[in-house]
Protein backbone atom coordinates (compact mmCIF):
# COMPACT_ATOMS: atom_id res chain seq x y z
CA UNK A 1 0.00 0.00 0.00
CA UNK A 2 1.39 3.40 -0.89
CA UNK A 3 1.60 6.53 0.70
CA UNK A 4 1.28 7.72 4.33
CA UNK A 5 0.34 9.90 6.72
CA UNK A 6 1.80 13.45 6.67
CA UNK A 7 1.38 13.09 2.78
CA UNK A 8 -1.40 15.03 0.90
CA UNK A 9 -3.57 12.85 -1.40
CA UNK A 10 -6.67 14.23 0.11
CA UNK A 11 -5.29 17.95 -0.57
CA UNK A 12 -8.34 19.92 -1.34
CA UNK A 13 -10.82 17.25 -1.27
CA UNK A 14 -13.86 16.90 0.68
CA UNK A 15 -14.99 13.75 2.33
CA UNK A 16 -18.25 12.39 4.16
CA UNK A 17 -17.56 9.69 6.81
CA UNK A 18 -20.76 8.00 8.36
CA UNK A 19 -20.64 6.83 11.90
CA UNK A 20 -17.48 8.99 12.89
CA UNK A 21 -17.68 10.16 16.18
CA UNK A 22 -15.67 7.64 17.77
CA UNK A 23 -13.32 4.17 16.50
CA UNK A 24 -13.26 3.20 13.56
CA UNK A 25 -14.73 5.84 11.64
CA UNK A 26 -13.55 8.55 13.63
CA UNK A 27 -9.81 7.06 12.57
CA UNK A 28 -10.85 6.80 8.97
CA UNK A 29 -11.79 10.88 9.66
CA UNK A 30 -8.44 11.43 11.02
CA UNK A 31 -6.78 9.82 8.66
CA UNK A 32 -7.74 11.74 5.67
CA UNK A 33 -7.57 15.14 7.30
CA UNK A 34 -4.09 14.58 7.98
CA UNK A 35 -3.51 14.02 4.26
CA UNK A 36 -4.86 17.37 3.57
CA UNK A 37 -8.81 16.51 3.49
CA UNK A 38 -11.66 18.45 4.75
CA UNK A 39 -14.49 15.88 6.31
CA UNK A 40 -18.46 15.98 7.36
CA UNK A 41 -18.99 13.17 10.13
CA UNK A 42 -21.90 12.00 11.24
CA UNK A 43 -23.01 9.68 14.32
CA UNK A 44 -26.27 9.68 16.58
CA UNK A 45 -24.32 11.76 19.63
CA UNK A 46 -24.14 15.54 19.13
CA UNK A 47 -21.82 15.58 22.42
CA UNK A 48 -19.79 12.97 20.88
CA UNK A 49 -19.38 14.47 17.42
CA UNK A 50 -18.77 17.99 18.91
CA UNK A 51 -15.31 16.64 20.99
CA UNK A 52 -14.60 14.55 17.84
CA UNK A 53 -14.69 17.69 15.43
CA UNK A 54 -12.52 19.41 17.81
CA UNK A 55 -9.70 16.67 17.72
CA UNK A 56 -9.65 16.72 13.87
CA UNK A 57 -8.73 19.98 13.87
CA UNK A 58 -12.31 21.93 14.47
CA UNK A 59 -14.29 23.67 12.23
CA UNK A 60 -11.63 24.75 9.71
CA UNK A 61 -10.70 20.98 8.95
CA UNK A 62 -14.47 19.55 9.99
CA UNK A 63 -18.10 19.63 10.42
CA UNK A 64 -20.72 17.54 12.27
CA UNK A 65 -24.00 16.60 11.61
CA UNK A 66 -25.98 14.61 14.10
CA UNK A 67 -28.96 12.08 13.33
CA UNK A 68 -29.22 8.46 12.41
CA UNK A 69 -27.63 6.70 9.33
CA UNK A 70 -31.71 5.39 8.14
CA UNK A 71 -33.10 8.80 8.28
CA UNK A 72 -33.49 10.59 5.11
CA UNK A 73 -33.83 13.83 6.37
CA UNK A 74 -30.66 13.23 8.38
CA UNK A 75 -28.81 11.84 5.20
CA UNK A 76 -30.40 14.88 3.31
CA UNK A 77 -29.16 17.72 5.64
CA UNK A 78 -25.53 16.14 6.51
CA UNK A 79 -24.87 16.53 2.35
CA UNK A 80 -26.12 19.41 2.43
CA UNK A 81 -24.27 20.74 5.03
CA UNK A 82 -20.97 19.85 3.88
CA UNK A 83 -21.74 20.81 0.48
CA UNK A 84 -22.30 24.49 2.00
CA UNK A 85 -19.05 24.35 4.38
CA UNK A 86 -16.77 22.68 2.25
CA UNK A 87 -17.71 22.19 -1.40
CA UNK A 88 -18.89 18.83 -3.57
CA UNK A 89 -17.88 15.81 -2.20
CA UNK A 90 -15.16 13.73 -3.45
CA UNK A 91 -14.96 10.78 -1.24
CA UNK A 92 -18.00 8.88 0.83
CA UNK A 93 -17.09 6.50 3.70
CA UNK A 94 -19.83 4.05 4.15
CA UNK A 95 -18.75 3.31 8.03
CA UNK A 96 -22.01 3.32 10.30
CA UNK A 97 -22.89 -0.38 11.39
CA UNK A 98 -24.93 -2.22 13.62
CA UNK A 99 -25.32 -5.63 15.16
CA UNK A 100 -28.44 -5.73 17.64
CA UNK A 101 -28.77 -8.88 18.39
CA UNK A 102 -26.43 -12.49 18.47
CA UNK A 103 -27.72 -16.05 18.16
CA UNK A 104 -28.76 -18.35 15.22
CA UNK A 105 -30.02 -16.93 12.16
CA UNK A 106 -33.64 -18.15 12.27
CA UNK A 107 -34.08 -17.31 15.62
CA UNK A 108 -33.53 -13.77 15.08
CA UNK A 109 -36.33 -11.50 15.11
CA UNK A 110 -37.82 -10.07 12.05
CA UNK A 111 -37.52 -6.41 13.57
CA UNK A 112 -34.01 -6.49 14.26
CA UNK A 113 -33.39 -8.52 10.96
CA UNK A 114 -35.25 -5.49 9.17
CA UNK A 115 -33.32 -2.87 10.92
CA UNK A 116 -29.91 -4.69 10.71
CA UNK A 117 -29.95 -4.76 6.89
CA UNK A 118 -31.96 -0.70 6.77
CA UNK A 119 -29.04 0.53 8.64
CA UNK A 120 -25.68 -1.70 7.12
CA UNK A 121 -26.97 -2.05 3.10
CA UNK A 122 -30.07 -0.07 2.57
CA UNK A 123 -28.48 3.42 4.38
CA UNK A 124 -24.87 2.34 2.42
CA UNK A 125 -27.01 2.92 -0.61
CA UNK A 126 -28.97 6.03 0.45
CA UNK A 127 -26.10 7.85 1.46
CA UNK A 128 -24.30 7.10 -1.82
CA UNK A 129 -27.42 8.27 -4.19
CA UNK A 130 -27.69 11.16 -1.86
CA UNK A 131 -23.88 12.20 -2.21
CA UNK A 132 -24.59 12.21 -5.92
CA UNK A 133 -27.75 13.89 -6.17
CA UNK A 134 -27.09 16.18 -4.07
CA UNK A 135 -23.47 16.53 -2.82
CA UNK A 136 -21.34 16.66 -6.65
CA UNK A 137 -19.52 12.84 -5.66
CA UNK A 138 -18.87 12.01 -9.44
CA UNK A 139 -18.57 15.91 -11.22
CA UNK A 140 -15.26 15.95 -10.49
CA UNK A 141 -11.97 13.69 -11.08
CA UNK A 142 -11.05 10.52 -8.91
CA UNK A 143 -14.38 10.54 -6.80
CA UNK A 144 -14.51 7.37 -4.53
CA UNK A 145 -17.12 5.68 -2.33
CA UNK A 146 -15.49 3.04 0.47
CA UNK A 147 -17.92 0.49 2.08
CA UNK A 148 -17.02 -0.86 5.56
CA UNK A 149 -18.07 -4.61 5.21
CA UNK A 150 -16.50 -7.09 7.42
CA UNK A 151 -14.85 -10.90 7.22
CA UNK A 152 -18.28 -12.26 8.82
CA UNK A 153 -19.88 -11.34 5.24
CA UNK A 154 -17.47 -13.77 3.72
CA UNK A 155 -18.17 -17.00 5.54
CA UNK A 156 -20.95 -18.33 7.50
CA UNK A 157 -19.95 -15.97 11.59
CA UNK A 158 -22.12 -17.25 14.16
CA UNK A 159 -23.21 -16.21 16.79
CA UNK A 160 -23.62 -13.00 14.19
CA UNK A 161 -25.10 -14.36 11.25
CA UNK A 162 -27.56 -11.36 10.87
CA UNK A 163 -24.85 -9.07 10.70
CA UNK A 164 -22.97 -11.00 8.40
CA UNK A 165 -25.69 -11.54 6.06
CA UNK A 166 -25.70 -7.89 5.94
CA UNK A 167 -22.33 -7.48 5.53
CA UNK A 168 -22.56 -10.28 2.79
CA UNK A 169 -25.00 -7.78 1.04
CA UNK A 170 -22.81 -4.44 1.29
CA UNK A 171 -20.39 -7.21 -0.82
CA UNK A 172 -21.93 -7.55 -3.74
CA UNK A 173 -24.02 -4.36 -3.71
CA UNK A 174 -20.04 -2.87 -3.10
CA UNK A 175 -19.69 -4.82 -6.83
CA UNK A 176 -23.01 -3.98 -7.90
CA UNK A 177 -22.21 0.21 -7.74
CA UNK A 178 -18.97 -0.37 -8.83
CA UNK A 179 -20.84 -1.51 -12.56
CA UNK A 180 -23.14 1.21 -12.70
CA UNK A 181 -21.52 4.11 -11.35
CA UNK A 182 -18.17 3.81 -13.51
CA UNK A 183 -16.01 5.20 -14.90
CA UNK A 184 -17.35 8.49 -12.85
CA UNK A 185 -17.24 7.00 -8.91
CA UNK A 186 -14.65 4.15 -7.90
CA UNK A 187 -16.86 1.52 -5.09
CA UNK A 188 -14.86 -0.52 -3.08
CA UNK A 189 -15.15 -1.90 0.45
CA UNK A 190 -12.93 -2.64 3.50
CA UNK A 191 -13.07 -6.33 5.23
CA UNK A 192 -12.02 -6.43 8.81
CA UNK A 193 -11.78 -8.98 11.29
CA UNK A 194 -11.86 -8.31 14.86
CA UNK A 195 -10.94 -4.51 15.67
CA UNK A 196 -10.48 -3.03 18.97
CA UNK A 197 -13.12 -0.53 19.36
CA UNK A 198 -16.35 0.46 21.36
CA UNK A 199 -18.59 -1.29 19.28
CA UNK A 200 -16.72 -4.73 19.34
CA UNK A 201 -15.53 -4.75 23.24
CA UNK A 202 -17.79 -7.38 24.87
CA UNK A 203 -16.27 -9.71 22.08
CA UNK A 204 -12.35 -9.47 23.30
CA UNK A 205 -12.91 -7.40 27.16
CA UNK A 206 -11.64 -9.98 29.43
CA UNK A 207 -9.73 -12.51 26.98
CA UNK A 208 -7.96 -10.04 24.24
CA UNK A 209 -4.10 -12.88 24.30
CA UNK A 210 -6.40 -15.73 23.87
CA UNK A 211 -8.13 -14.48 21.25
CA UNK A 212 -5.27 -12.90 19.36
CA UNK A 213 -3.64 -16.17 19.31
CA UNK A 214 -5.34 -17.25 16.62
CA UNK A 215 -4.64 -14.69 14.32
CA UNK A 216 -1.01 -15.02 13.00
CA UNK A 217 -0.16 -11.47 13.23
CA UNK A 218 -0.56 -11.88 17.01
CA UNK A 219 -2.82 -9.22 17.79
CA UNK A 220 -6.69 -8.29 16.84
CA UNK A 221 -6.94 -5.06 14.66
CA UNK A 222 -6.93 -1.21 15.67
CA UNK A 223 -9.01 1.55 14.05
CA UNK A 224 -5.87 2.78 12.17
CA UNK A 225 -5.30 -0.92 10.32
CA UNK A 226 -8.71 0.00 8.68
CA UNK A 227 -8.22 3.59 8.24
CA UNK A 228 -5.50 3.33 6.31
CA UNK A 229 -6.95 0.79 3.84
CA UNK A 230 -10.01 2.79 3.63
CA UNK A 231 -7.60 5.89 2.98
CA UNK A 232 -5.87 3.79 0.03
CA UNK A 233 -8.64 2.85 -1.30
CA UNK A 234 -10.23 6.20 -1.42
CA UNK A 235 -6.71 7.56 -3.09
CA UNK A 236 -5.82 8.24 -6.37
CA UNK A 237 -3.17 5.15 -5.46
CA UNK A 238 -6.16 2.97 -6.26
CA UNK A 239 -7.59 4.46 -9.49
CA UNK A 240 -7.30 1.34 -11.12
CA UNK A 241 -9.49 -0.16 -8.53
CA UNK A 242 -13.08 -0.60 -8.48
CA UNK A 243 -15.77 -3.42 -7.10
CA UNK A 244 -12.66 -5.08 -4.95
CA UNK A 245 -13.62 -5.92 -0.80
CA UNK A 246 -10.12 -5.34 0.79
CA UNK A 247 -9.44 -8.09 3.48
CA UNK A 248 -7.48 -6.48 6.50
CA UNK A 249 -7.77 -9.11 9.34
CA UNK A 250 -4.19 -10.30 10.83
CA UNK A 251 -4.66 -13.12 8.38
CA UNK A 252 -7.18 -15.09 10.75
CA UNK A 253 -9.12 -16.56 7.57
CA UNK A 254 -5.55 -17.82 6.46
CA UNK A 255 -5.65 -19.57 9.52
CA UNK A 256 -9.21 -21.29 9.64
CA UNK A 257 -10.86 -18.00 11.35
CA UNK A 258 -13.62 -16.06 10.75
CA UNK A 259 -15.80 -13.73 12.28
CA UNK A 260 -18.01 -15.16 14.64
CA UNK A 261 -14.86 -17.21 16.41
CA UNK A 262 -12.89 -20.36 15.00
CA UNK A 263 -13.13 -23.70 15.13
CA UNK A 264 -11.49 -25.32 17.94
CA UNK A 265 -10.25 -21.85 18.96
CA UNK A 266 -10.95 -18.52 20.44
CA UNK A 267 -14.27 -16.99 19.81
CA UNK A 268 -14.26 -13.88 17.52
CA UNK A 269 -16.63 -11.12 16.77
CA UNK A 270 -17.83 -8.11 14.40
CA UNK A 271 -15.50 -4.99 13.32
CA UNK A 272 -16.35 -1.84 14.83
CA UNK A 273 -17.44 1.46 13.74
Amino acid sequence: MTGSVGCHRFEARVALVTGASRGIGLAIAARLVAEGARVGITARGREALEGAVASLGGPEQAVAIAGKADDAEHRRAAVATVLERFGPLDVLVNNTGISPVAGPLLQTPESALAKTFAVNVGAALAWTAEAIACGGLGRGEGAAVVNLASIAGLAPSPPIGAYGASKAALVHVTAQLALELAPTVRVNAVAPAVVKTAFARSLYEGRESELSAGYPLGRLGAPEDVAGAVAFLASPDASWMTGQTLVVDGGVMLAGGFAGGRTGGPTGGQTGS
